[in-house]
């Protein structure tokens, strides 16, 4: 293996890296500012200053946004209402809307998702198939007697079904919550424990290293410790027809949705602040700790980083390496709502390699790649130069999240993966 040259940070405090005018002009946060400045004839040249506009002018600032970004629903006539009270707070009040509607409001034959697994096999939906999914579960989920308010869990690793199942949950008003496949049994139930999830989505198993991996077992075993299960669900990845018999009120996913066929979706439009989302905390500290996520603040949040910070267009493929368990996929899954096209991997970042996930974004254009400071540090470590074997010119943003990024790794992301990207 060749070893990257050693990187270390400039010694003085010129940038690593700068964006062109031209590239600034034509970011869609250029276009909101130039907006912005026709409708209050004030001058934004920087994006301090649009910042400062916007934190001086939260209601103003959070309803342009919602109509910059196209978001679907009612706004209702209070953008804010209790402003600086903390707790009681609240923002769009009255309005209403619907997190899956949003996702879903292409229909046509562009791609939607794409999806590869460890061992490389690869599968592509396309916005009108991902429609026709979503509708067959919510059809399948309220013939199931889900409801609004009900929570649903999802024990699944990063693929389309687990995107289906939570769009399906949340067109009805159901909350989802969700945890990778390598969670042993008690996290899995100190975690799912205390939500009362009515349904458990789980999978069959998954492949991590090279390594197959079953999971029924861990189901098996979880299944009598979370005691408001109805019904569990069970998606087949590493076996086709996986054996669900000994499992409690369990069915396949297949035959869970086989009766019914793609129709119009019911999307139930919700208060703004309705539960979407139900994440945890590390568990670090005991158990880990519920952590809820509205409809509203969710889909708003998520549009303006994709839009507006991070200038994700429609068409554009984007990907975060994460696991369901991180934040981070609720995050890119939010992608639909700006008409982008996900990128999904599940399995070892490292296997067979560690230029994998490069040489998938090469074959697929990726626009923006998203990881973890730990991957970085890795391929660092590994001495490895992504920038020598593969393409990356479609790669605008590298995104890294979690732990913070060291100041070496800056340099080695603009010696060895890419000069011209913009490292967030």
């Amino acid at each position: 293996m060749t070893m990257a040259p050693a990187v270390s940070a400039p010694s003085d405090d010129s940038p690593l890296w700068a964006p062109t005018p031209a590239r600034i002009n034509a970011t869609l946060l250029r276009d909101f500012a130039n907006k912005m400045e026709a409708k209050t004839a004030r001058s934004f040249s920087t994006y301090a200053d649009l910042w400062a506009w916007s934190v001086d002018n939260v209601e103003t600032f959070w309803d342009e946004c919602w109509d910059y970004c196209g978001v679907v629903g009612d706004k209702g006539p209070v953008i804010l209402e209790k402003a600086g009270q903390m707790p009681g707070a609240a923002f769009f009040p009255q309005g209403r809307l619907n997190y899956a509607e949003n996702l879903l409001k292409r229909r046509d034959a562009s791609p939607a998702i794409i999806f590869r697994d460890e061992k490389g096999g690869e599968r592509t939906l396309t916005a009108a198939q991902l429609y026709d999914d979503v509708s067959r579960w919510a059809q399948a989920f309220r013939a199931a007697g889900l409801t609004e308010d009900d929570r649903v869990a999802g024990y699944m690793p990063n693929m389309p079904e687990t995107i289906i199942a939570m769009l399906a949950a949340s067109s009805i008003g159901a909350i989802w919550s969700s945890a990778s496949p390598d969670f042993g049994v008690q996290g899995l139930v100190d975690r799912f424990g205390q939500i009362k999830p009515k349904i458990l989505v789980a999978v069959d198993g998954y492949y991590y290293s090279g390594k197959t991996l079953d999971c029924l077992e861990k189901i098996r075993e979880a299944q009598p410790q979370i005691e408001s299960l109805e019904r569990t669900i069970i998606v087949p990845f590493i076996n086709p027809s996986p054996d669900a018999s000994s499992l409690k009120n369990a069915q396949t996913a297949p035959d869970f949705i086989g009766q019914y066929r793609p129709t119009k979706i019911q999307f139930n439009r919700l208060p703004f602040n309705h539960p979407l989302f139900i994440m945890f905390s590390s568990g670090t500290t005991g158990k880990p700790k519920c952590i809820v996520h509205g409809q509203g603040g969710t889909l708003l949040q998520h549009l303006k980083e994709h839009k507006l910070q991070s200038d994700i267009r429609p068409g554009d493929k984007i990907f975060y390496f994460t696991t369901c368990g991180w934040m981070m996929w609720n995050w890119l899954v939010s992608g639909l709502a700006a008409d982008a096209c996900l990128m999904l991997f599940d399995g070892s970042p490292f296997y067979p390699d560690g230029t994998m996930l490069w040489q998938y974004a090469e074959k697929h254009k990726c626009s923006f790649f998203g990881t973890s400071a730990k991957y970085i540090d890795a391929l660092k470590s590994e001495g490895l130069r992504p920038v020598d074997k593969f393409d990356l010119a479609c790669v605008k943003t590298i995104a890294s999240t979690g732990s913070p990024l060291v100041h070496e790794s800056f340099g080695y992301v603009y010696a060895s993966i890419k000069k011209d990207v913009y490292l967030a």
